[in-house]
């Protein structure tokens, strides 16, 4: 069939096609009153609340039931080595050598510097080594001071970083050749 020939067959078919029956009225009704809704905003966000506190209590309580357990009884394999340093306890062999190398490196370092500055380390150092000192003692007293520890190992790093320092200053006065 060519462009033409369908062209007059489209022709002969009816312009208007009146439906079977008359559906005016349900469309008006529909159109008069919107769809009840199931749930409103408010009931769905209740709702969902609910189903979230349910739901994280179920599972709080289904973790913890099972871990519930008595007195922790320490086995050999759950001993700890104790953190104090009173005469008991030495420091690790790592930093013993850190600390040796830059000690031995010190005496050197310093007759770099001026004599205000040498002043001034030693006096930090001083202060330092009379704060460790003063808390080793402390600590034989009291081995199980946990806040005595965290100090004494602070104290332990700020010695080390001021002798680390000392030992890069006098190593970047040497370096220095724009002067």
């Amino acid at each position: 069939m060519n462009d033409d020939e369908l062209m007059q067959a489209a022709a002969k078919l009816s312009k208007a096609v009146s439906p079977g029956r008359d559906l005016w009225p349900g469309i008006s009704d529909a159109i008069a009153r919107p769809a009840p809704r199931r749930w409103s905003p408010m009931l769905a966000q209740a709702a969902a609340v609910v189903l979230l506190v349910g739901g994280s209590s179920a599972v709080t309580y289904m973790t913890m039931k099972d871990n519930v357990a008595g007195p922790v009884i320490a086995t050999p394999d759950m001993v700890f080595e104790q953190a104090s340093f009173g005469n008991r306890y030495n420091l690790g062999p790592g930093f013993q050598d850190a600390r040796n190398r830059l000690v031995a490196d010190l005496d050197a370092a310093l007759e770099k510097l001026s004599p205000e500055s040498r002043e001034n380390i030693e006096d930090n150092l001083t202060l330092v080594h009379t704060s460790i000192n003063d808390m080793n003692i402390a600590l034989e007293n009291d081995p199980e001071n946990t806040v005595l520890q965290e100090r004494l190992l602070r104290a332990y790093r700020e010695e080390l970083a001021l002798l680390s320092r000392v030992s890069g200053l006098t190593r970047n006065v040497m370096l220095r050749n724009d002067i």
